[in-house]
């Protein structure tokens, strides 16, 4: 009798790449976690990543069929490249999907920017189950959010609903063009917070480490408030576009939403006329990759006729 496929999974993030092999009822065969980052160049990290699929393959089944393949990226994948992708130099102008597919002959091939993937783990296994319709607030090394309609998430016409790093954050940004403004996201991510937080306490910290040091010193503090106003400026106003029921967040920076959490509720309720349901996402560390295997499966199950997964 022969084996059931499984489904491999890769997340490509801005601090790490994470890959996964699952069966095609969702359940983990096994995974590893890569390091990467911006001095990682682009094609070393794509090439480490195959290399670390294979052999995860080899290790957790190495007799049975591979089904899917699925990758999650920070930015939107093409074949010939990745829109949107400042974390790592270089990655805008890798081939992507030609790579995993030269990777990966015959297999069939899903991709997702990482936060739709996210919303997409959420939307059918987690906090966003049945919400309709539904926001995921991705906070990491960037900032993004994914909007979930009658349990799909919306994809834009060219796949950047939901880009809101890209906002703008005065009316002086009106009609000035992208390279001569400060985004939102280049203050009010992970990696804008360490950005303002090196130049006004002279020292690198991490975001996490910033929130923790606003506890005790007044100058950490007022870079904290001054990020949360931002990050809920611009929560709220996409709140009021949309009307969501439930709004979840995940990504690295929710290791503070002790902080976070209080100031997102309060100008949730103040601003917003119905005020949505605000909570942490199911799998706030790793939707991401979950994500990325739920859209392999159903990649899996489409294309062998099962039907999609539930």
């Amino acid at each position: 009798m022969s084996q059931s496929p499984v489904v491999l999974g890769l997340d490509f993030g801005g601090t790490k790449i994470a890959v996964a092999v699952c069966d095609m009822s969702g359940g983990l065969l096994g995974s590893v976690a890569l390091v990467s980052g911006p001095d990682s160049p682009a094609a070393s990290s794509l090439e480490r990543a195959m290399a670390a699929s294979h052999s995860l393959l080899q290790d957790v089944a190495a007799e049975r069929p591979l089904g899917a393949v699925s990758a999650a990226t920070f930015g939107i994948p093409y074949d010939d490249r990745v829109d949107l992708a400042p974390n790592i130099p270089g990655w805008d102008e890798v081939q992507f999907g030609a790579e995993l597919r030269a990777a990966f002959p015959g297999v069939p091939l899903a991709m997702a920017t990482d936060v739709k993937a996210a919303a997409t783990a959420e939307a059918r296994w987690g906090a966003l189950s049945g919400c309709d319709p539904g926001i995921y607030l991705n906070l990491g090394t960037g900032v993004a959010a994914a909007i979930v309609s009658g349990g799909s998430v919306i994809r834009g016409a060219h796949g950047a609903a939901g880009e809101i790093g890209y906002n703008l954050r005065s009316t002086a940004d009106v009609g000035r063009p992208l390279e001569q403004r400060v985004t939102f996201e280049d203050v009010t991510s992970g990696r804008g917070l360490m950005a303002v937080a090196d130049g006004a306490l002279q020292q690198r910290l991490t975001a996490a480490a910033i929130f923790e040091l606003a506890e005790t010193d007044p100058v950490a503090d007022r870079i904290v408030s001054a990020f949360l106003d931002e990050l809920s400026h611009h929560v709220v106003n996409l709140a009021i576009a949309v009307d969501p029921a439930r709004i979840a967040v995940g990504g690295g920076m929710v290791r503070s939403w002790a902080r976070i959490g209080p100031a997102l509720r309060r100008a949730l309720d103040a601003g917003v006329p119905f005020a949505p349901q605000l909570v942490l996402s199911h799998f706030p560390y790793d939707a991401p990759l979950i994500g990325a295997l739920a859209l392999g499966v159903q990649a899996a199950r489409s294309t062998s006729g099962e039907g999609a997964v539930a």
